[in-house]
């Protein structure tokens, strides 16, 4: 959220159970308005612009880069790849699709009609890794074990960092210290 701000974005904290639908009553009524949680993609990825970031790393670099972070990941439900962002922006951003989080939570209140379905889905996340940041030319150097503390560091900003993952984070940074 902080990102968000920082880049001069308007951020509602709407973090109660009918927030959701009150948001997909707004978007109805106010046709010219959409809402973006700030959570769903990379800050610099919430609103479309004109022209992109061009990554400083080759495609070979990039694909290294991936194998990396999924064999420190090593978790099906993260899905990782390697973008071209601000080299001001996190090293790694963890974010879920916008739609089936609506649908998700739409369907824990039990509104949403048939979107029943949606709660039977596992969650899935996408691992974004900042190519431009300095960190990836860090692991592509041989400082692997770096790919998982910073996937560490992005859980931790999500909140989804708990018991067994935390107690190792936090002696693997004690270590690296």
């Amino acid at each position: 959220m902080a990102a968000a701000q920082e880049r001069g974005y308007d951020v509602l904290n709407l973090d109660q159970i009918l927030d959701s639908h009150f948001i997909g009553q707004l978007e109805q009524k106010l046709e010219k308005t959409s809402f973006k949680r700030v959570d769903a993609d990379t800050v610099s990825r919430l609103i479309e612009h004109e022209g992109s970031t061009e990554s400083v790393l080759s495609e070979d670099d990039q694909t290294r880069l991936t194998d990396l972070f999924k064999t420190a990941i090593a978790n099906e439900a993260m899905h990782v790849k390697v973008a071209a962002l601000s080299p001001q922006d996190a090293p790694v951003v963890i974010t879920q699709n916008e739609f089936m989080r609506r649908m998700k939570d739409m369907q824990r209140t039990g509104g949403g009609g048939g979107m029943q379905m949606f709660g039977s889905f596992p969650d899935s996340f996408d691992v974004t890794v900042n190519a431009n940041h300095a960190l990836a030319a860090k692991v592509l150097a041989g400082d692997e074990d770096l790919a998982r503390q910073a996937f560490d560091l992005a859980l931790l900003a999500q909140g989804m960092l708990e018991g067994e993952a935390l107690t190792a984070f936090v002696k693997r940074s004690t270590e690296r210290l």
